[in-house]
């Protein structure tokens, strides 16, 4: 009976070590949807591991499932590495929180100053804020301060509850990625 606990206890963690370790190579092959989801289900066993969950928040991030930054917002605090990243994350949902609330409710946001990332929506979020023209507009186009081939679209649509927000970038006046947040 003892060999057959050990056995089932060295099975378990090798089970789940290769589930760890097939997040990380979802993510290194870049599907950020499949790493993040994998993830989440791993999550609960792994939320001592700041690596694990940091790449967990990271393949969500990239993903653009922002709602999932939450749980690893509040679990990374142990060392000043998580604790940066969870500062990271926490500025990026701000900033989607803030911008849902200006478009959908007209909230005005010019006076708010918050850190930027280099990660899409802070790029958005910072033209926005910048923005002096009126903010009746249903669609708003900025270029990209670092790059002058880069633009992006930001507009709102009216989901089943709850207002989203779509960003789309283009490059060169050709559309390469639409991100949906809500």
């Amino acid at each position: 009976m003892k060999k057959l606990t050990i056995l089932l206890t060295f099975l378990t963690t090798l089970l789940f070590s290769d589930a760890k370790m097939d997040t990380y190579t979802l993510y290194q092959a870049k599907e950020y949807k499949q790493a993040c989801d994998a993830g989440n289900v791993l999550l609960e066993q792994y939320k001592n591991d700041e690596e694990f969950v940091s790449l967990y928040a990271f393949s969500c991030l990239e993903a653009d499932d922002l709602d999932r930054l939450m749980r690893p917002i509040t679990l990374l605090k142990r060392s000043a590495e998580a604790r940066a990243n969870a500062a990271y994350f926490s500025v990026i949902v701000m900033q989607k929180k803030l911008l849902i609330h200006a478009l959908a409710d007209g909230y005005e946001l010019s006076p708010v100053k918050l850190p930027t990332t280099e990660y899409v929506l802070s790029t958005v979020f910072d033209l926005y804020t910048k923005d002096t023209t009126k903010k009746q507009k249903r669609r708003f186009s900025y270029q990209d301060p670092q790059d002058p081939t880069t633009s992006y679209r930001l507009y709102t649509t009216k989901g089943n509850a709850s207002a989203k927000i779509i960003i789309e970038e283009y490059q060169d006046n050709n559309m390469t990625k639409r991100h949906i947040y809500w």
